[in-house]
């Protein structure tokens, strides 16, 4: 499978099967997709497609530039770089039959939260229940059941998240120290992360933070009108002016790294790389800017019909960051940020995030789901941290989500890298875990495209140093 695009000035052939990416001249692009029709057809012998390309191409070029360019292409061929067969179906079988080992839970420490996000999935923190606060008993009972159920793996993670996680900070402080107490003799090590809208953030909570939090993410949308318009607190007053300040020390605190603002974007803020730009010029150095998921009947829903503005954002952030990064300026976006000299092992390229089977949600009172999107929803309700999971079937249906389970990624050059999207997404809007979410496919395939230009462009400028 080839996809091939034009790009800030570059003509970008991406052979999907090997990963492997090229920036070919025009001749050279033009000439690709009659190449790969004849190889498709059987024809493997070099003079055989020439004479072919000769006669059925209309290119305006001569016949000694378009006997190069197949050489050129047919070279890629043999090296395994270009019109690759796809080898990781052969895979789905064996991800079949693995041992389900769990890897990392979403902690809910707390449901309830101190602002009324208008856009919020969880319902201001209550996930269609009610509000509640997770003991330090569930707590170490979910890591107890983390340890059990991980298998030999050493590297477990723990996300502590809400609502707002630090309205139960003394449980989280509680909770991290017991899974320290846990590592030595089990053979594991705990890599937590927190979740902060930033309200009650301080210096305390900083100071233990950068001590033991392998990541905090700080919820933020932008630009202070956009932030305050979808993130104020239940009396309607924005919530921009007093958690900015703290997250910009927290960023500094932690040396720019090891973290990242995370904010969402809404139909009311099409122009959403003016928000990352904002954030850039704050300071900050880690950003994620995503797509607010929402039901069409909300005034905040993006619809399709905002797509084709949404991707020329996407096309001017990336030009905004090639040029920023000539400048020492540069930032990392975190959907833009891409590996294209080995990515994510087999698993991951075709299963994803692993919800429902290595990654799963904790309820406050220690229920378990396969992903915090699922809370609430009582048929996905998969066991309890004190019986384990009950719901096998459901952890097996989830174990048979890949890439290849969904007809719509079949033919899609970005599935190796989105790895078939969100469960969740997929169910809210097609009530099946093995669909896709339509306007979130069509926005990650632009960012996918974004990533691999700004890999391009350095690429390029490293040549040029050189």
């Amino acid at each position: 499978m080839i996809h091939q695009y034009k790009s800030g000035g570059y003509n970008i052939v991406m052979d999907v099967n090997s990963g492997s990416v090229h920036v070919v001249d025009d001749i050279v692009y033009d000439t690709i997709p009659l190449v790969q029709s004849l190889v498709g057809e059987g024809i493997k012998d070099a003079g055989t497609i020439k004479a072919a390309a000769q006669h059925l191409s209309n290119l305006s070029c001569s016949g000694e530039e378009l006997s190069e360019a197949v050489d050129e292409i047919l070279a890629l061929e043999a090296a395994g770089q270009l019109f690759s067969p796809d080898i990781y179906e052969n895979y789905v079988p064996e991800l079949k039959k693995r041992e389900t080992v769990v890897k990392a839970l979403c902690l809910h420490i707390a449901h309830d939260c101190n602002l009324a996000c208008r856009y919020c999935f969880a319902g201001e923190g209550e996930y269609h229940g009610r509000r509640a606060l997770m003991s330090p008993e569930v707590g170490k009972k979910a890591l107890d059941f983390l340890v059990a159920n991980s298998g030999n793996r050493v590297n477990l993670e723990v996300d502590f998240f809400g609502g707002e996680p630090l309205m139960n900070w003394e449980t989280v402080k509680e909770l991290v120290a017991y899974g320290r107490s846990l590592e030595g003799p089990h053979n594991k090590k705990f890599r937590f992360t927190l979740t902060t809208n930033g309200v009650l953030l301080n210096d305390e909570i900083m100071e233990f933070a950068n001590r033991e939090m392998d990541n905090i993410v700080l919820s933020l949308d932008g630009r202070r009108e956009v932030h305050d318009r979808m993130r104020p607190f239940r009396g309607g007053q924005g919530s921009y002016d007093l958690v900015v300040p703290k997250f910009l020390e927290a960023a500094r605190k932690r040396g720019q790294m090891r973290y990242y603002v995370r904010g969402t974007y809404t139909h009311h803020n099409l122009d959403f790389s003016r928000d990352v730009l904002h954030l850039a010029d704050l300071g900050f150095q880690q950003i994620s800017v995503e797509p607010v998921v929402a039901r069409p009947e909300d005034d905040y829903a993006i619809t399709e019909a905002d797509l084709p503005v949404l991707k020329a954002e996407y096309d001017k952030l990336a030009a905004e960051m090639i040029r920023r990064k000539k400048e020492g300026r540069g930032f990392n976006f975190f959907h833009f940020m891409i590996d294209l000299s080995g990515g994510p092992c087999v698993a991951k390229r075709l299963s994803g995030c692993g919800s429902g089977t290595e990654y799963l949600a904790v309820t406050p009172w220690g229920d378990l789901y396969p992903c915090h999107q699922f809370v609430g929803e009582e048929g996905f309700l998969m066991g309890n941290v004190e019986e384990g999971i009950l719901r096998e079937d459901l952890r097996d249906e989830f174990k048979c989500c890949n890439v290849y389970a969904k007809d719509k990624c079949r033919k899609c050059f970005a599935k190796f890298y989105c790895s078939g999207g969100c469960a969740a997404n997929s169910y809210h809007f097609h009530n099946t875990i093995n669909s896709v979410y339509e306007v979130g496919c069509e926005l990650q395939k632009k960012r996918v495209e974004c990533a691999i230009l700004l890999k391009v462009a350095e690429m390029d400028e490293a040549a040029q140093e050189d």
